[in-house]
Order: structure tokens, then sequence, then C-alpha cells
């Protein structure tokens, strides 16, 4: 059964300071905190709407929620009581930053039902860190995630790619230290530039250049190369990608000024996955490798071997993922020569693909 949330947005309130791509209102869409009643009222409404609030929790999103005054956060966690627990919610997911994790905390959200903790570590590199002004440090988030393991919660960790000063190498890096970490879900979320952020005077200025200015021409591009080639990874470890880009929202659309948003983002993720494994199934079907000695002729040869039908098998849930988002692969193989032909086998795992020509 897929696992759903009960979205509450709590709206930059408790966080210590302000990191550089932060705009909590318009990222959430929401102007002010709500309050005990209208929460409270929110889950009332979702319960006699969810089919199954066995797989659904109630989530605190937006600000750091172990960090908000604590009289305020022991509202909000008591006005969810009457909906978890045996035949109601599965319990209570909160977002939070890493510093703002300690044992007393931890065993207050034990006694509300808090059954998931999500860290925003962003990135694992104390340089683009501080540079983001965000407080912490990678160590922070490695300690905080032994934390939660420890007490039996359910570990998420949040990503972000295309930080100011964060290079290539940085990005790779960040995902190899979460896979250490190994946490039960992931994040990844894209950098977009909104008004009235740090990140938006250093764009406006020229300073801020995608990937440390490494002249990476598309770096829409790339971005989406980048956090595919994390889903692989993460999925490849067992670790469950639950987000891959920002919501579709209006007030982002209205509030960005640059970065990596699309409505689709994690689709087109997902279309270069299937449109990379597709590619080399059929060079290893033609045999089409860099040999030692370069032959032109013998290269031109199997070149043309390329042009034809090719039938893949996929996972039936990942059929139209695997032609493309507006299929996209289809059409780009199509360019080139190629038709390809998509069918279900379920003993196909996700992300892979099998050449049945």
């Amino acid at each position: 059964m897929k696992h759903s949330n009960i979205s509450i947005f709590v709206p930059h309130i408790g966080c210590p300071n302000m990191c550089s791509f932060c705009n909590q209102h318009t990222i959430s869409g929401a102007q002010s905190a709500p309050t005990a009643e209208e929460v409270h009222d929110i889950c009332e409404k979702a319960f006699g709407e969810i089919k199954s609030p066995a797989d659904t929790e109630i989530a605190f999103f937006g600000g750091s929620f172990t960090a908000i005054p604590r009289g305020y956060m022991l509202e909000l966690l008591e006005a969810v009581q009457d909906f978890i627990g045996e035949g109601k919610f599965r319990g209570i997911r909160i977002s939070t930053r890493p510093d703002c994790i300690d044992r007393p905390i931890l065993e207050l959200l034990k006694r509300y039902g808090v059954t998931s903790i999500e860290l925003g570590a962003q990135s694992m590199s104390d340089n683009v860190l501080a540079a983001n002004d965000r407080g912490h440090t990678a160590q922070d988030v490695v300690n905080a995630s032994r934390l939660i393991r420890e007490y039996g919660f359910e570990l998420g960790l949040q990503m972000m790619i295309g930080l100011y000063k964060s290079t290539g190498d940085d990005e790779l890096e960040t995902v190899r230290k979460i896979i250490e970490i190994h946490p039960d879900t992931v994040r990844i979320y894209p950098v977009v530039i909104l008004k009235g952020t740090k990140l938006a005077e250093l764009y406006q200025s020229g300073e801020y250049e995608f990937f440390d200015g490494a002249g990476c021409g598309d770096c829409f591009e790339d971005a989406v190369a980048l956090a595919a080639g994390a889903m692989e990874e993460f999925e490849e470890n067992n670790i469950k990608v639950i987000k891959v880009g920002l919501h579709a929202s209006e007030f982002v659309e209205n509030d960005m000024i640059g970065g990596f948003y699309h409505p689709a983002f994690r689709e087109l993720c997902e279309s270069l996955i299937y449109q990379n494994r597709m590619y080399s199934e059929i060079l290893k079907a033609v045999g089409l490798f860099y040999p030692q000695k370069y032959d032109e002729k013998k290269v031109s040869e199997k070149l043309a071997k390329l042009c034809g039908e090719y039938i893949f098998a996929v996972n039936p849930k990942c059929i139209s993922k695997a032609l493309g988002h507006k299929k996209s692969n289809y059409n780009e193989f199509k360019s080139q020569g190629i038709t390809i032909k998509v069918i279900g086998d379920e003993n196909v795992p996700k992300y892979k693909c099998e050449l049945r020509r």
C-alpha cells in the first residue's frame, strides 16, 4: 500500500537562522502558522476522506519542528492525538534541523506518537553548509541520525543539489555520505532561487554560479543528471526516494528567479535513468565498445546496426517512465532511427530494463 502524508506546514518558525535559499512562505504557500484548532480540523476532515489511514502519517513540514517554542509544539502534538493509534493514522512525521535533536526532545516526541523524523541535511560538505548559512556541520547530521535510529524512529534525510559554492564532486560526496548513514528515506531538492533570499542576491550579482562556475553549458540538464544518478544510487542501496523536486506550486512559479524548478522534475530524472539504461543495452547488443585500437570502418558498421526496433521489458509500473516524460525517450530514439517498444514484466526491478529483441 502506498504511503501518504497529511501535510501541515509550519513556515519558518523556530529556526535559529535564515538559510541562503529559504523563503518558507513561498515554498509552503502559507503565510501564517496554523493554530491547534486548525490542525485538529485538518486531521478530522482528512480522516473522513482517506481510505487507508493506517498507511498515512500526519506530517508537520516547513520549519524546524523541534526548534519552535515548546508550548506551541506541544499544542500541535496534542491537537492530533485523537487521530493516531490503532484504527487511526499510523503516526506523526516531522522535519527539523540536525542541530535541534537531542535525547530529551526525542523522548518527548516518542511519548506523543511521532514515528518519523526527517533531517534537512542539504549537503555533507562543511564548506557548502557554511556558505549557505546552515549553522550546522555534516557531523551534526551524522550524530542526529544516530540518535534518531537509537530511539527507533524512521529516519529521513533531505539533500539539495546546486547550492552556492557546491561542485559536482560535493554532490557526489553528499550522496556517498548519505548512503553511509543509510536513512530509510531521502528527499532530493534541486535548488530553486526565490525572491527575498540570500541566494537571489548572490545570483543577481553574478557571484553565485551553479556547480561553482563549472562552465556546465546546460546546468538544468546537469542538475537532472545529478539527481537521476543520486536516485539510482539510493534505490540500489535500499533507500527509498520519496520526493524529487519541489511540488508544483503557483507560489514557487511566481517567486522563482532561477534554479532548477520543473513541475515534473522527478519524471525528467526517471526518463533519463531509463534512457541511459536502454542506450547501454543497445550498445551491448551490437557489440559497440571502445576498442583499444580504434577502427573507423568497424565502428561505422556497428553504428549502422543500431537502427531498427528494440523491445525492452521493464516493471509494469514503470512503462511510462521508460517511454519518457511526454514520450521524450521514444522520440529521442526515433530521431536516431531507433524504434523502442516497452513491455511490462513483474520480474524486472524498478529502474532496470531487459532487452528482449
